[in-house]
Formats: structure tokens, sequence, C-alpha cells
């Protein structure tokens, strides 16, 4: 079983300045739960002009209560809460002498409960010929942009964005195939899941009553139900990244990014000092908006 979601829509901001902003998105006052991203592989092709990389990213997130109903918490790797922590891989490429993107990322963990693949892709346009754009915010004072007249083109000031999701889980079909062929790698988290829901089940009683169909079918909805609650916000992170390019270029959005970086980390601080007691929590508390108000 498969859930698929999907959208499309316009940044009005040139296709320089959106890819730009694409590897400048994180953190922004949108995207709290994402801790840390690194680059771990970058290429430059210089026959086909294309730009490939590679970032893994750390994101914090709470698990549904729904999915902690249906799941044993500890193989999730959740408090008791529901709080967990998760990397994400994204893979890039960027033609921009083409002018388009194609950008993937997916989870690495858990993936025999939910597989989660998103999928964007960003073009130039049609009807704007490929052309060589130096300044991707162009402005009406510049005599560059009024010799050539390249840069006020009102279709210059867009990007068109499709953006898709795919959810698949396999839970419990590791261990279907442990049975007839054996158990492989990249089968491991079902077939653990799998073993501990029937370790789990002699318990509750609950999983009797459902099918390996059912739970997947319920964990998939769930995962659903996420990607189009979180789309509305990640778009609206992109375009506090782009204002900030349009309104100060690179030293606008490195402040902005150092302000939501200790946003998060504030954030982080306060929770751990909300589940200490007493006067230990309240001290903690204090610390944490003074060094955050300084």
């Amino acid at each position: 079983m498969v859930k698929f979601y999907s959208s499309t829509y316009t940044y009005d901001y040139a296709f320089p300045a959106v890819t730009l902003a694409y590897f400048l998105r994180y953190p922004n006052p949108y995207s709290t739960h994402v801790l840390s991203t690194d680059v771990i592989e970058r290429s430059f092709n210089p026959e086909t002009q294309q730009l490939t990389t590679v970032r893994l990213h750390l994101k914090r997130s709470k698990l549904p209560s729904a999915v902690l109903k249906l799941l044993p918490r500890s193989l999730l790797g959740a408090s008791k809460d529901g709080d967990s922590q998760s990397y994400i891989l994204e893979r890039s490429v960027v033609d921009v002498r083409e002018g388009w993107m194609d950008t993937e990322s997916r989870n690495l963990e858990w993936t025999g409960v939910l597989s989660v693949v998103e999928r964007q892709v960003f073009r130039r346009p049609a009807a704007v010929p490929p052309i060589a754009v130096t300044n991707p915010f162009p402005t009406p004072d510049s005599s560059a942009v009024a010799k050539s007249g390249l840069q006020t083109a009102p279709e210059l000031e867009k990007t068109d964005v499709t953006s898709s999701v795919t959810l698949h889980s396999r839970l419990g079909q590791g261990r279907w195939k442990r049975r007839r062929v054996g158990s492989s790698a990249a089968d491991d988290d079902a077939t653990k899941l799998a073993a501990a829901v029937d370790e789990e089940a002699p318990k509750v009683g609950f999983f009797k009553s459902w099918s390996t169909a059912s739970l997947q079918r319920s964990i998939e909805l769930i995962g659903l139900k996420r990607a189009r609650r979180s789309q509305p916000n990640a778009k609206e992170g992109m375009k506090v990244v782009l204002e900030r390019l349009r309104e100060g270029g690179l030293v606008a959005v490195l402040e902005g990014m150092r302000r939501d970086r200790e946003m998060v980390h504030g954030a982080s601080f306060k929770r751990i000092g909300a589940r200490k007691e007493g006067e230990e929590g309240a001290r903690w508390m204090e610390e944490v908006d003074e060094h955050y108000d300084e």
C-alpha cells in the first residue's frame, strides 16, 4: 500500500533566488524542529553545468498520539511524551543554465514502519529563455537593468514548484519475507517491530484484532495527514528566507539564521528545564532567559 500527496505553487521570486534560499532555509521561524544540517557530499559537473549536493538533517519531532497507541513506544526511540529525533537524507541537483532544481528527501530511520519520500521540482517558467542571471533581486534603479531589459521581465520574478510526498509502510512484511527467503538488512526494522508487536500483543490483546494491512493503512494515513499539515509551514519558511535575501542579502540571511538558531536552542533548554522539578527547574529556566535576552 502506498499513499501519495502532491501540490503545486509559485514563488514570486526569480529562480536563482529560490534555489539559494532552499540551501539557506534552515533554520527559520517555521522550522524550529530542525536541529542541524550538514553537507556530506557536493560535486559540480562542468559538462552539464549541474551542481549535486547531499545533505543530512537532524530533526526533532513529536510522534502523533495515534502512532504511540498503535506501536510500542520504546522501539520508536520516543520519550514518554512522544518526543524523538530522526535523520533526513536530502539529495539535490541544480541546473542554473536550464533553470531547474530537483530535490529528494527521505527518512533514514524506521523505514520499515513508514518510509517517507518527498520530492520537489523547481522550474523557471517555460516562457523564459535560458539566460545567465547574475542578480536574483534586481532593483528598478539599476542602470544595467534599465539597459538590458532582461531582469525586469515579469516571468523572471517567478519560480514554479511541484511538491510530492510518497508514504509507504512495510510493517510486518519483513517477518513474512524471513519465513520465505530469510531477512535482509533492509527488512530489519520491519522484522524487529513485528516481533515486538508479537511480544506486546499477549499483554494488551490489541494487535490481535488488527491485520497487517490495517496497521499499514493506519500508519500511512497518519503520515499523510502530517505531510499535508507541514507543507504550508515549509512554504512560509522559504518566504521568510527569500524576504531576508531581498531586504539585506546574505548578511541579513545569516543574521536571521543566528537568531533562529538561538531560538531553537533556547526552546530546547527550556524543555529540559520544564522537566526539572522545584528550585532546580526554576533556576534553569531563569538562566536560559538571561542568556538569550543578552
